[in-house]
C-alpha cells in the first residue's frame, strides 16, 4: 500500500504543477493584460481599453468590455479549469500525503497528543472555516476598501499560522496556511467571479444589459488572488526545506512572506500599468530588506559546546543514527528514503549537511519523531557532525 501512496504522491504531485503553471500563467497573464489596456481613439462604444501584443511571429489585438459587448460573440474561451484541478489535485496530494502519513506529516506529539482523526478533522475543517471566514468577510461593508480588507486578511493569517502551531508540527503549519489561501483563491473562482461572469453572458443573451456591478466584485476577489499567488507558493515549497519551519513563531515567518510576495507583485502591477519615477524604487529595495529579515530570523547558530562538555564518541553518533534514522535510511539502496543511505560512517559524514538541517536544527527528522528522538540527542549528534 505504501508503494502505491508513493506513485499517487508522484502523479499527483505532478499534475498539481502542471495544473498550477497553467492557473498562474493565465492569471499573471490578464493582470498584465488589464494593467496594460489603454484608452484609444476609434475604439467600439463600451470598450474600456485595448493592448496591442507580438508573440510567436505574429500581432494580436485585445480589447476590454467593463461589463459587456452589445452582443455575445460566437465563440467565448472561459479560464477556469486551470483554477479547478490546481485545487483539485493539491487537495489529493493532501489527503495522500498528509493525511494518509498523519503520523509523520500532521502530528508532533511535543506540540500536541491527537489521534489521527483528531488531526484529520482539524486539518480540514480549518479549510472549509477559513473560506467561510473569508467570503463573509469581502462581503460585508469592511470589504469595499481593498486597505481595509487587506489589513484583516493578513492579521487573520498571523492567526491561523499561530493557531496552526498550537496543534501541528512546524511542516504542516506554513503547507496549511498555503492551503488557507489558496482555497480561498479557488473558492474566488469557483463560487464568485465564474458564476457572476455567466449571470452577465446570460443576461446579455436575453437581450437585457448585464449590471456593472458583477464586474466590481470579480475585480476584488481577482485582486486578492494576485497579491497573495507568491506567498502562496513559497508556503507550499516550504515542507521541504527545514530551516523555513525550524523557529516556533512561524506566524513571524507567514508574516514576511505575505509582505516580501505583494511587494514583488506590486512592482510587477505598476511597471504593467506604465508608472515610473520614485514610485518604482521601493519595491525591490523593501523586498531585499525583508528576505534579508527572513534569513536572519530562520538562521539557526552552531551549537556551542558547553564548559567541559565532551563531544559523544564516534561509535556513540553511529548508535544514535541507528536508532533514529537507520530505519528509514538503511542500506539497501532502492528501500532508502530519498535514496539517502545512513548506515555507516562513510555514510553520515557524506550527509553531515544534511543530517545538521533535518535532524538537528530544523527537527523535521525521523518522520512526526516516531522513534522519540530527544532534544539532547540531537544536540549530541549535532556537536559531534560540526566537530568532523
Amino acid at each position: 500500500m505504501d508503494y502505491v501512496m508513493e506513485w499517487a504522491s508522484l502523479l499527483l504531485r505532478w499534475l498539481h504543477v502542471i495544473t498550477a503553471i497553467a492557473w498562474i500563467g493565465s492569471s499573471f497573464y490578464f493582470v498584465w493584460l488589464d494593467l496594460s489596456l489603454r484608452k484609444r481613439e476609434g475604439m467600439p462604444q463600451g470598450a474600456h481599453g485595448e493592448s496591442w501584443s507580438v508573440h510567436g511571429g505574429g500581432f494580436y489585438h485585445v480589447q476590454k468590455y467593463l461589463v459587456a459587448p452589445e452582443r455575445m460573440p460566437a465563440e467565448l474561451h472561459w479560464f477556469k479549469h486551470e483554477s479547478y484541478f490546481t485545487w483539485l489535485s493539491g487537495f489529493a496530494l493532501l489527503i495522500v500525503t498528509y493525511w494518509y502519513g498523519a503520523q509523520s506529516y500532521l502530528i508532533d506529539p511535543a506540540v500536541a497528543e491527537l489521534t489521527v482523526v483528531q488531526a484529520i478533522a482539524i486539518s480540514g475543517a480549518s479549510l472549509v472555516l477559513g473560506w467561510i471566514f473569508f467570503d463573509q468577510l469581502c462581503k460585508s461593508p469592511l470589504g469595499q476598501n481593498l486597505w481595509v480588507l487587506g489589513a484583516i486578511i493578513f492579521a487573520f493569517l498571523l492567526a491561523a499560522a499561530w493557531g496552526y502551531s498550537q496543534v501541528f508540527g512546524g511542516r504542516a503549519v506554513l503547507l496549511h496556511v498555503g492551503a488557507v489561501i489558496a482555497t480561498w483563491m479557488t473558492g474566488n473562482v469557483f463560487f464568485i467571479i465564474i458564476p457572476n461572469q455567466k449571470k452577465v453572458v446570460a443576461t446579455l443573451k436575453a437581450g437585457g444589459t448585464p449590471d456593472a456591478v458583477y464586474g466590481k466584485i470579480a475585480k476584488q476577489r481577482s485582486t486578492f488572488n494576485n497579491y497573495l499567488t507568491l506567498p502562496v507558493l513559497f508556503l507550499m515549497l516550504s515542507n521541504h526545506y527545514p530551516m523555513t519551519f525550524a523557529v516556533e513563531a512561524l506566524w513571524v515567518v507567514v508574516g514576511l512572506v505575505v509582505l516580501i510576495g505583494a511587494t514583488i507583485r506590486c512592482w510587477f502591477n505598476f511597471t504593467h500599468e506604465g508608472r515610473s519615477g520614485w514610485v518604482m524604487h521601493w519595491q525591490w529595495p523593501l523586498a531585499g530588506v525583508l528576505t534579508l529579515g527572513l534569513a536572519w530570523f530562520l538562521y539557526v547558530p552552531p551549537i556551542q559546546a558547553q564548559a567541559d562538555e565532551a563531544i559523544i564518541s564516534d561509535a556513540q553518533a553511529m548508535s544514535t543514527v541507528q536508532t533514529h534514522c537507520v530505519a528509514c535510511h538503511g542500506p539497501v539502496a532502492a528501500a532508502a528514503m530519498k535514496g539517502v543511505q545512513l548506515h555507516t560512517l562513510e555514510a553520515i559524514q557524506r550527509n553531515q549537511a544534511g543530517i545538521l538541517a533535518q535532524a538537528v536544527n530544523g527537527r523535521a527528522m525521523p518522520m512526526g519523531n516516531a522513534s522519540g528522538m530527544t532534544d539532547d540527542e540531537r544536540r549530541q549528534l549535532g556537536l559531534w557532525l560540526q566537530s568532523r
